[in-house]
């Protein structure tokens, strides 16, 4: 009998009301008029009462269902039917429910299992039903702790490791709105959780590109960013300076690889991709470039060939330019600028009856037959020259190998100019930044001295910003993909996403924007088969690739103003509902809402803060009137 009183008493109390219409997933709740109070009190218990972004429970038979009120509205009756009554007795209060999923045992599972039907109940969530919808964790899963509801203060958001780090993770929000500290804050929590276990630290890998320093830190005062110095590498990378900071280690094999010189020069697939690929596999060049006479001996055929070469078509500046181009690949060397130098002050071409000119002082030299000219002027002055072959660094070497071919091809009509000469003006322009950046290592060198490893691109230039990270992130699936391992785990994680991944950017050429997604997308629809997942954060979403975006399992959505950015949300995440959506441009500095697989609802909470706090990324806006005293 008790039983059945605590039953009458319990639904009186949290009784809301009763469906009145089913259109779909949106149902129409009437309110009962006794339930317009902020809060109920049940069994020592302070409820919050219903309301915009709260949640009910309706029952149908034995089936509880769960949804989230995304509006409600005020009707008035106006029959005089009932006589005599108080005006706000004629007041119907209407909420708008979307479903969300139902109570299986005592599990809260998301989706639409059946539909209410007309006058079932509308009730509130019990504390323990509360609770179970906002239980993220899987069972044999651990738990770590990210924050707790923005409404809710005391419910605490804990999430399974499984559920949201071996998934696709997005991180937006404009400036300011707490992104980097959200980003910080989950991998905070991980490594304190995994970093002193040893299976952690031999099968799982992280790898942080950091384009604005937020979160490698200075290497004196702050260098324990996310985790304790003692537990990663960070790499800061620089191409301000005269020979660069730190360098990332590649091996000479890498190094001959046409996809790594082909993603570096950002070359064409249909004319400079099979070039690079002729050039990197001609091993004749290739093997003479480790012996001075065997070097010279090159020089003098290019040399000879570009001087005898009648096509129209073929610069006659070709032999001075291999020289200039020979230059940039042995440095400093005298004797070289010397000879190109004299090439271009007393060399004349060739004439129609085959005789050859070289000038000296003011008389001409003239030669009537190639031998002879080939012999004083080319052979002589080219065994002249001072190359010492053993101070050549791998990488000026491939850069050799490369001009070799492209004056040889030329030459000798194999190739068009116009397509191959930007190929070579990039080399040129970024042969020296490579260098700052990249450092030859012993084959089977590793990046990973650490599992964590962090790469600055604060001070890289705006070319290399763009190209070192598809450099390194399709190295790193590559080698992943190629280990085979099911126990290895890689998680790449991209700050300031846009920069690399935009698809509206006007810098390069459509095809290689093209190649560029294509890799990352590849990475993402594929990777997850190999260990492989993505974290990306951005300012942007708009500019992401929209195949990206909708690959991404788990969202982190801090404040969004732009309507772009918003629309951009709303496209690819199909389950958000309004009203997390219409709160997007409101939410306060740390505040997300967070949505996707691990999260049986969307909610939105308030990111917890970070301890100790030199874990904390170094991005706040500066106090100006602290600066200004």
């Amino acid at each position: 009998m008790d039983t059945e009183v605590d039953k009458i008493v319990e639904d009186s109390i949290v009784r809301i009301g009763r469906v009145m219409a089913v259109k779909g997933r949106s149902v129409e709740v009437e309110v009962d008029k006794t339930k317009n109070t902020s809060h109920l009190l049940y069994r020592g218990e302070l409820l919050k009462n219903i309301s915009v972004g709260g949640y009910v429970k309706i029952v149908k038979g034995f089936t509880r269902i769960v949804g989230k009120v995304e509006g409600e509205s005020v009707t008035e009756e106006h029959s005089d039917s009932s006589g005599y009554r108080n005006r706000k007795d004629r007041i119907r209060r209407v909420l708008t429910v979307s479903l969300l999923g139902f109570f299986k045992g005592l599990e809260f599972e998301r989706g639409i299992k059946e539909l209410p039907l007309l006058d079932n109940e509308c009730l509130l969530l019990q504390r323990r039903e509360f609770e179970q919808v906002h239980n993220f964790i899987r069972d044999h899963d651990e738990p770590i702790l990210i924050g707790e509801l923005s409404f809710e203060r005391e419910q605490a958001i804990r999430v399974g490791v499984n559920g949201l780090f071996a998934s696709h993770i997005g991180i937006f929000g404009n400036t300011g709105s707490g992104k980097s500290y959200t980003l910080a804050k989950l991998y905070c929590e991980l490594f304190k959780r995994f970093m002193r276990r040893g299976r952690f630290q031999e099968s799982a890998k992280f790898f942080l590109l950091d384009f604005n320093g937020e979160y490698i830190g200075d290497s004196q005062e702050h260098p324990d960013v996310i985790v304790d110095r003692k537990y990663k590498k960070a790499y800061r990378l620089s191409t301000r300076t005269p020979t660069g900071l730190d360098k990332i280690p590649v091996d000479s094999e890498s190094l001959s690889d046409p996809d790594f010189w082909m993603v570096f020069l950002e070359a064409t697939e249909k004319t400079q991709t099979p070039f690079l690929r002729r050039a990197l596999a001609n091993r004749r060049v290739a093997e003479s470039l480790h012996d001075e006479a065997d070097l010279k001996a090159l020089m003098k055929s290019v040399l000879m060939e570009g001087t005898l070469q009648t096509d129209k078509n073929v610069d006659r500046t070709a032999p001075v330019s291999f020289l200039k181009e020979m230059l940039g690949c042995l440095g400093d060397n005298p004797s070289l600028t010397a000879l190109i130098s004299d090439y271009q002050s007393h060399l004349k071409w060739h004439s129609g009856q085959s005789k050859f000119y070289y000038q000296a002082g003011g008389t001409g030299a003239t030669y009537s037959d190639a031998e002879n000219f080939q012999s004083h002027v080319v052979h002589a002055k080219v065994d002249a020259l001072h190359i010492d072959t053993s101070g050549i660094t791998q990488i000026d070497r491939t850069r050799m190998q490369i001009v070799v071919q492209y004056y040889q091809d030329v030459i000798r009509g194999f190739a068009n100019r116009d397509y191959l000469a930007p190929l070579l003006k990039r080399l040129d322009r970024r042969i020296d930044d490579i260098k700052k950046v990249v450092a030859v290592a012993a084959k089977g060198a590793s990046l990973w001295t650490k599992n964590f490893v962090i790469v600055s691109l604060k001070d890289v230039s705006i070319q290399m910003r763009k190209v070192l990270p598809l450099l390194l992130c399709k190295k790193l699936y590559a080698e992943h993909k190629a280990v085979a391992d099911e126990n290895a785990y890689l998680n790449i994680i991209i700050d300031e996403a846009h920069n690399i991944l935009s698809e509206k950017s006007e810098r390069e050429s459509e095809q290689w924007k093209d190649y560029r997604l294509e890799t990352f997308e590849e990475i993402i629809k594929e990777g997850r088969k190999f260990g492989v997942f993505l974290t990306l954060a951005s300012q942007r979403p708009a500019d992401i690739s929209e195949t990206i975006i909708s690959q991404l399992h788990n969202y982190f959505l801090h404040r969004l103003i732009n309507n772009e950015d918003i629309n951009a949300v709303r496209q690819t995440i199909s389950y958000l509902d309004r009203v997390s959506f219409e709160s997007l441009p409101m939410l306060p500095t740390g505040t997300c809402v967070f949505a996707g697989l691990v999260a049986s609802v969307p909610v939105v909470l308030d990111i917890g803060e970070i301890r100790p706090k030199k874990h904390e990324p170094r991005n706040k806006t500066m106090t100006l009137t602290d600066k200004w005293k």
